[in-house]
């Protein structure tokens, strides 16, 4: 068991299937509307618990009844949320639009969002730290926790000490794309030794500092819902890493996880989901 911090955000996700793909000037056609459990950070967080890691979340959450909903949800997936605080105003909330091909489209309500960074961090121990969050000032709270994996954009001067930086091209500049290690090197300085590009249905390739290139396809899959794919790949890649798996073996669990999301309905991956993953070969 990998003692796993997780820094990102929660959410209630409103989700609206739609019966044509959305364009501009449309009147669409939304079925029944669903709430579930997401945000970036809980969505990893969850299923890194679903397969047995000992997981602490560090977000924010408001001063309204639906966040005595959201700690509650995640209490009973076992993610520890010791590290939730609670700040004035409204949980955040999201609206998400799956069209029928199953792909989405967030649109952000509310936020909750702390106005400095989180000190407690600093003070949970952890094995390996995942960020998947905008907020300022972290780089002197992941000193010291061992493995960084951190993911961008933004992509800043010194903003993560990370050895490993998660992002998806969909997100990228081409300048950034034709040289992602370049754009690691600002981020994450001399710590940085992977840059992970997600590529949605064409798999994921990784860049090396000592040069070496990795390239996993994807496997075929239906999208049911393309919704924390991303998150399931994230928590794939974290599992792995913290078992000490080296990059060319880790890929492909990853990938798998993203594949195993996209392919089912939710925010976030399943306890069933994570289990048969789980039990798969590297």
């Amino acid at each position: 068991m990998a003692r796993v911090v997780v820094v990102g955000s929660v959410a209630r996700d409103q989700v609206v299937r739609v019966g044509e793909p959305l364009r501009v000037g449309a009147h669409l056609q939304g079925g029944q509307e669903v709430l579930r459990l997401g945000g970036g950070g809980a969505n990893t967080a969850v299923a890194l618990a679903h397969a047995g890691e000992a997981v602490s979340l560090v977000a924010a959450v408001g001063s309204d009844p639906l966040a005595d909903e959201l700690l509650a949800e995640l209490a009973t997936t076992g993610v520890d949320v010791g590290p939730v605080v609670r700040i004035a105003g409204s949980s955040t909330r999201s609206l998400v639009i799956v069209d029928p091909t199953g792909e989405r489209t967030i649109v952000n309500l509310t936020r909750a969002r702390e106005s400095e960074p989180p000190q407690r961090l600093a003070r949970l121990a952890a094995d390996c730290v995942y960020v998947r969050s905008r907020v300022a000032g972290l780089a002197p709270l992941l000193v010291g926790h061992g493995l960084v994996v951190a993911h961008i954009p933004p992509i800043e001067d010194g903003l993560y000490p990370a050895q490993v930086l998660v992002c998806s091209a969909s997100d990228l500049s081409a300048e950034v794309l034709a040289d992602p290690l370049a754009a690691g090197r600002r981020v994450a300085g001399t710590a940085l030794r992977w840059v992970v590009v997600t590529l949605g249905r064409d798999g994921v390739e990784a860049f090396g500092v000592d040069g070496e290139r990795l390239r996993q396809p994807a496997p075929a899959v239906s999208c049911t819902d393309s919704t924390g794919a991303g998150d399931a790949f994230a928590a794939g890649l974290v599992y792995g890493l913290a078992r000490g798996l080296s990059m060319a073996r880790v890929l492909p669990v990853a990938v798998r996880w993203g594949a195993a999301k996209v392919g089912c309905d939710g925010s976030v991956l399943s306890r069933e989901a994570v289990a048969a993953l789980v039990r798969a070969p590297d």
